[in-house]
C-alpha cells in the first residue's frame, strides 16, 4: 500500500508542477499590474513547493516502494531522470530571481511595467524547463521497460 500511495503522490505532483509552469508562461506578458505579478510569485513559489515535494516523494519510492534501492540507484535511466529534473530546476532559477526583483521594484515605482524584452528573456527559460522537463516521463518510462543501451 505504501507504493501505491508513493505513486499516486508521486504522479499527482508531477502533473501539478506541469500545470504549475504551464500557469506561468500563460500568465507572463508585458505590463502585468502589481496582483498578476503577486500571483505569478505566488505560483512560482508553488512550483518550487511541489519540486521539494516530488524530491521527497520520489526518494521514498526509492526507499520504500517495492522495487527498492537495488533497482533505482543502480539504472542509468533513473538518473537520468535525476539529471533532467536538476537541469529543471537549474534553467528556473533566473526566473525566479527575476520575479522576486519586478516585485521589489514595483513595490517602490508604482509605474513600473515588465517590457517585452523581459518577458522574452524569461520565456527562453521557460521554453528549456518545458523541454527537460519533458524527458523525465521519457526517462522514467524507460527506466521500467528498457536496459539501458
Amino acid at each position: 500500500m505504501t507504493d501505491l500511495l508513493l505513486a499516486m503522490a508521486h504522479h499527482l505532483l508531477v502533473f501539478g508542477i506541469a500545470a504549475l509552469l504551464a500557469s506561468e508562461a500563460a500568465l507572463l506578458r508585458p505590463g502585468l499590474n502589481p496582483q498578476q505579478l503577486r500571483l505569478l510569485g505566488t505560483l512560482d513559489s508553488l512550483y518550487g513547493i511541489f519540486a521539494v515535494l516530488i524530491l521527497i516523494v520520489g526518494f521514498g519510492r526509492v526507499f520504500f516502494g517495492v522495487r527498492g534501492p537495488e533497482f533505482f540507484l543502480t539504472n542509468p535511466w533513473f538518473w537520468a531522470k535525476l539529471a533532467a529534473f536538476a537541469i529543471v530546476g537549474i534553467l528556473s532559477a533566473p526566473p525566479t530571481i527575476r520575479f522576486i526583483a519586478w516585485r521589489r521594484h514595483a513595490k517602490t515605482d508604482a509605474g513600473f511595467a515588465i517590457t517585452a524584452d523581459d518577458v522574452r528573456w524569461v520565456r527562453r527559460f521557460f521554453i528549456g524547463e518545458i523541454v527537460a522537463f519533458a524527458f523525465i516521463p521519457l526517462f522514467a518510462a524507460a527506466m521500467v521497460r528498457v536496459p539501458f543501451l
